[in-house]
């Protein structure tokens, strides 16, 4: 018999929907799965047997499918509410609260049919690159489970390739989809900024934040981007612009030809810092899209070299703005109250208890770029470099369709080994951060295996804004032409919840 858990989402589809097997086997056939692995995986913080099979029995029941992905089922990020489902995002501050409400991509994937198998790990509020912030416990990589499944999103990322899930939804502030998609194999996809809806979406930094889907094949993620994104009247920065052509894109991709697509390599995104077999990987990527028929030519983005300090004054300063809510006082977690502190007290002393080192770090270096006679001088001056970089963008795709570059310097590194340096941390998303700051599209393709140890390295593709299609259309084509991955994985063997 086919297992159900190896199967793409788009062949789920087509097999629930041709009645050939029901949502309710393909979604338990995935519950059995997380059960089976998840002990050793550690890639959900909660999962919802009885609401998802629910859903798959609804699906099967109906007439008609009430999307393309109906009764397949997905893993999502425990940073958008569920109502009635916990959501801590990965932080003791919200450990067992229950949000009276859905985000509006969770209501977009209820009304699409689509069954929530449950919430996943990621570092405390989105703020890591390997998942170990989290304060539940860090989530392993399913390649190597002595490695992270990168951040925040490697909950997400690491639920496709332990095939635990067939689709999931990661966001991304700086690259929180692509890089735990580019270590873990998978694909993942950062829409353009205000292409789907952050309500309902706990902010960690309002002007990066964005939700996005993650699959195992191009086709799944375009498939799932078009059932999340789309206008939203509830959150300010939504853009009302129809939805780009995703899911026609991948299937044009698909035929393998990129005649006529200009891609550029940004040149900055190389050289010292970056492990060889990415290099390597990186560079007989851009030979295939070569082969595909797309004209290659190096392109110059100085400006996307002070990305990196100018996001870690930008995304503290927000986040330090955004986390002041989490005040003891309405919702989430309480210490000392015991009637002999005062209000003052209570918070202090809830948000030392609550929030983890990195998170901490972060609040207090965005304090500090807010503060008074520092604020021209840091956050200011991010901002202005934020507008360069997007003149580079810009100036680019007057050029070329795409960019290309590596996702990610590095395969996936030990649990443990960066831990204690920052820097070298902050360093993984030196490539994905411009475009955040650009609020352009982007994915994370995976582009082969690193002969040095075996592990997954990924091909980012950026687009402008509002031209996702792109994406979809070059990542499937290469897509095809590399061939699979995760056939390669090493299986989970002798593990159980």
């Amino acid at each position: 018999m086919t297992d159900l858990t190896r199967l793409t989402a788009a062949d789920l589809a087509e097999k629930i929907h041709g009645r050939e097997v029901s949502s309710v086997e393909v979604t338990q056939a995935h519950l059995d799965r997380i059960a089976q692995v998840d002990g050793a995986v550690h890639a959900f913080l909660h999962v919802d047997a009885e609401g998802a099979l629910a859903a798959a029995k609804a699906v099967d029941e109906a007439a008609t499918p009430a999307s393309p992905l109906a009764g397949v089922p997905l893993a999502l990020k425990d940073v958008l509410t569920t109502k009635g489902i916990p959501t801590t995002c990965g932080s003791k501050t919200l450990e067992g609260w229950i949000p009276p409400y859905d985000a509006t991509v969770t209501r977009k994937l209820r009304e699409a049919g689509v069954p929530i198998l449950g919430k996943t790990n990621m570092d405390e509020f989105a703020m890591g690159s390997s998942t170990e912030n989290s304060a539940f416990g860090a989530t392993r990589n399913p390649w190597d489970r002595e490695r992270i499944p990168g951040g925040s999103g490697g909950g997400s990322s690491a639920s496709l390739a332990a095939f635990e899930a067939p689709l999931a939804i990661g966001t991304d502030t700086g690259g929180s989809i692509r890089q735990p998609g580019a270590v873990t194999g998978t694909v993942g996809v950062k829409p353009t900024y205000g292409g789907v809806s952050r309500y309902g979406l706990v902010a960690f930094s309002s002007s990066l934040d964005q939700a996005g889907p993650c699959a195992r094949t191009v086709l799944d993620a375009a498939l799932l981007h078009e059932v999340i994104a789309g206008h939203d009247p509830l959150d300010s920065t939504s853009i009302d612009a129809p939805v780009p052509p995703v899911v026609a894109a991948a299937r044009e991709g698909l035929k393998g030809d990129l005649k006529g697509i200009k891609v550029g390599v940004v040149s900055e995104f190389s050289g010292e810092g970056y492990q060889a077999g990415v290099s390597r990987s990186f560079e007989a990527a851009v030979e295939q899209l070569r082969a595909l028929g797309a004209e290659v030519v190096e392109v110059s983005c100085p400006n996307f070299t002070y990305a990196l300090p100018a996001y870690y004054l930008i995304a503290p300063s927000e986040a330090s703005s955004n986390l002041a809510r989490f005040d003891a006082m309405r919702y989430g977690l309480r210490v000392a109250d015991d009637g002999e502190h005062s209000a003052e007290e209570v918070m202090a002393l809830t948000r030392e208890a609550g929030f983890g080192a990195e998170v901490k770090r972060r609040i207090m270096l965005g304090t500090y770029a807010l503060s008074s006679g520092y604020y021209d001088a840091y956050y200011g001056s991010a901002q202005k470099v934020r507008t360069l970089i997007t003149r580079d963008f810009a100036a680019a795709f007057e050029k070329v369709d795409v960019l290309v570059s590596p996702t990610t310097p590095t395969t996936a590194f030990k649990i443990g080994e960066r831990v204690d340096d920052p820097l070298a941390m902050y360093l993984s998303d030196i490539c994905s951060i411009p475009a955040n700051l650009a609020g352009n599209a982007a994915m994370s393709v995976p582009s082969g295996l690193s002969e040095e140890d075996n592990l997954p390295v990924g091909l980012q593709i950026m687009a402008p804004a509002l031209a996702d299609e792109r994406l979809y259309r070059v990542g499937a084509a290469y897509e095809v032409a590399r061939g699979p991955i995760l056939d390669r994985i090493p299986e989970l063997k002798g593990v159980s919840a």
